[in-house]
């Protein structure tokens, strides 16, 4: 009996020790797995699996149910090229310089997109079709990049890395005079801080009809996957580009903007290389830049050493980091400074330009009919206070219990319960803009003017960028504070023109409050950076000086530096009636509506505020 025991304790341990072995090799011995990403546009999680009880999403809710859903999962831009820049780079475009939308310039030769690591491992790489990187191009990192590509061309038992992306929900899709087909525009719940519109509840109707779309389009691919035999070989990953797409989503740093859905199904013979089991949520915090690392961390293959992100799924994955960064910088048009992070349970933002209010003019957004909607409820007077804030100046600092205050609508910067809260994030977001020298606190004609000469990286990797002392001038211009009045007017000579322009937004920020500091403003006027002299003239003009100051902003109108000429009109823009007397330069100036520069923009913009633009040519 006894020696019975043993033998079939014996035999168990022998099975164990044989069955972890076998697994060990059959996990060594296995190809690598084919990954397949699916990208929609513009939406945050209005997902059936998401708790979202309008969606009709049976296909992403299939998915979730075979998958992993990440419930913290967040862009680090609140719009697309940035976004993106972030997802192909696996590096903070604050600190590559790339943070402004469709800015285009170069990064260093040693950032490759990183396709090419995945191509440089036998992957078979494509792209269908989107790029929008927010920098110059790489194509050569792909097998096929076109609204063609497919991984059906690969080589016969060769890998695959395919991208598809969906633009069913983008933003576009509400410029039309679109009626909702499937969802009745009286069953939306609408934000709190949207107001209650035939034209807002119909566009929230109309774009609950693209998710729909979008879902069965998910849906083709995946049942596509599926015919071709290899959906227990690909693993597959669904999220969106940002938040979005209605107003106060899409570009900016809200839970709207920035949260989004993420679903990840490893197939069985590779779930080893997932945390937990399929059809689990996750409250992990993930983000973009932790993608790059990941998909390569999936693939066996290393992680560069440059990439700023950390892998959370495949072998060998670290400790999950405490917080998530996110970034805002000009949008189209319009020019402003945000950054922002959140814990999963707070959300802390930091606005550098509080003086701007949120809604800006912007041609792309003004085409839905429901901001058009928002714009006209708030010149009647009848919006309440959560929505009329869109349109007003916004706090130098944001604090959201993002778990009781999902629509980030409840400010508590100032609440004295809430004081441990806000400065531990305050110093994760020093430190964040410190480690990665945040360009971003340079104007961006400073920017255009260094990309000329090299990468805006290589640029601020020495003394010559004193990224401390910048970030410490940019939070006393920014905090509104009267205590700091001496210290901005000191400022206002340094030699580090970086500082000399912080100093002047600081003044302009000020206001009234800055009037003893007339004297030194004017002579700002003169300063050699155009952009430390029209931030210096915008500060003149509250402080009834308007002739003065406009004369130099419409002077500047003709400077040869587009991102000149671009923050002089986003001051025009915003100072009223008084920007009639720049039409006459701004006709001269203009040019045909395809020409789609930021400039030309802001021009049109301008000449439709005061008339018929079209009368005017």
């Amino acid at each position: 009996m006894v020696w019975t025991i043993r033998i079939n304790i014996l035999q168990c341990l022998l099975f164990l020790i044989t069955v972890i072995f076998s697994g060990c090799y059959e996990k060594e011995d296995l190809p690598p797995p084919n990954i397949l990403w699916i990208v929609s546009e513009d939406n945050g999680p209005f997902l059936g699996c998401y708790g979202d009880s309008i969606a009709t999403t049976p296909y992403l809710d299939k998915l979730a149910a075979e998958g992993i859903s990440y419930t913290r999962a967040y862009a680090n831009a609140p719009v697309c090229a940035p976004a993106r820049a972030t997802l192909i780079t696996g590096m903070y475009p604050i600190a590559l310089g790339v943070e402004n939308m469709r800015s285009t310039y170069p990064i260093p030769d040693f950032v490759k997109f990183y396709p090419h690591y995945l191509k440089e491992a036998g992957y078979y790489t494509t792209n269908n079709n989107k790029k929008d990187y927010n920098t110059s191009d790489q194509p050569e990192v792909w097998d096929e990049s076109s609204k063609e590509a497919s991984y059906e061309n690969r080589k016969h038992g060769q890998p695959f890395f395919h991208i598809i992306n969906l633009g069913t929900t983008h933003e576009s899709r509400l410029h039309w005079d679109s009626i909702a087909r499937y969802h009745q525009p009286e069953h939306i719940r609408l934000p709190p801080y949207h107001p209650d519109t035939k034209a807002m509840r119909n566009d929230w109707a109309v774009y609950y009809d693209r998710v729909r779309d979008m879902d069965r389009q998910v849906g083709e691919v995946l049942n596509k996957l599926e015919a071709a035999g290899l959906a227990e070989s690909t693993i597959v990953f669904y999220y969106s580009d940002h938040g979005g797409a209605l107003a106060r989503s899409k570009r900016f740093l809200f839970e709207s903007g920035l949260r989004v859905p993420l679903i990840v199904r490893i197939p069985k013979k590779y779930q080893h290389l997932a945390p937990q089991a399929m059809g689990t949520r996750s409250d992990q915090l993930v983000s973009f830049v932790d993608f790059a690392s990941t998909l390569l961390n999936l693939a066996g293959q290393p992680v560069p050493d440059y990439m700023q992100g950390s892998p959370f799924l495949g072998q060998d994955i670290p400790k999950p980091k405490p917080y998530a960064f996110s970034f805002r910088g000009r949008m189209d048009e319009r020019i402003d400074l945000s950054r922002s992070v959140t814990d999963g349970r707070y959300r802390y933002t930091r606005n550098f330009m509080p003086h701007r209010p949120y809604a800006q003019y912007l041609e792309y957004l003004w085409k839905a009919p429901s901001m058009q909607s928002w714009e006209s409820t708030f010149r009647a007077g009848q919006l309440n206070s959560v929505q009329q804030a869109f349109f007003l100046p916004k706090p130098y600092e944001e604090l959201y219990d993002i778990t009781n205050d999902p629509h980030n609508v409840h400010n508590l910067a100032d609440s004295p319960d809430h004081q441990a809260e806000l400065g531990r994030l305050r110093e994760a977001l020093d430190q964040w803009q410190v480690n990665n020298r945040d360009a971003g606190l340079m104007p961006e004609a400073f920017l255009d003017s260094l990309s000329q000469q090299g990468t805006i990286y290589g640029k601020t990797q020495g003394d010559n960028y004193p990224v401390e002392t910048i970030l410490e001038a940019a939070k006393r211009a920014a905090s509104r504070s009267t205590e700091n009045l001496d210290t901005l007017i000191r400022l206002l000579q340094h030699n580090n023109a970086n500082i000399r322009y912080w100093a002047a937004a600081g003044l302009l920020i000020l206001g009234d409050d800055a009037r003893q500091a007339q004297e030194q403003l004017h002579g700002a006027l003169g300063d050699p950076s155009p952009v430390v002299s029209i931030t210096a003239a915008e500060a003149l003009f509250h402080l009834d000086q308007k002739d003065t100051a406009l004369r130099h902003l419409i002077g500047m109108l003709q400077h040869d530096r587009m991102m000149v000429r671009l923050q002089a009109l986003n001051v025009l823009d915003l100072v009223g009636e008084d920007a009639r007397k720049a039409l006459p330069a701004i006709r001269k100036e203009i040019r045909p509506r395809q020409d789609r520069e930021y400039d030309n923009r802001a021009m049109w913009g301008m000449m439709e505020k005061f008339g018929n633009a079209e009368e005017h040519l």
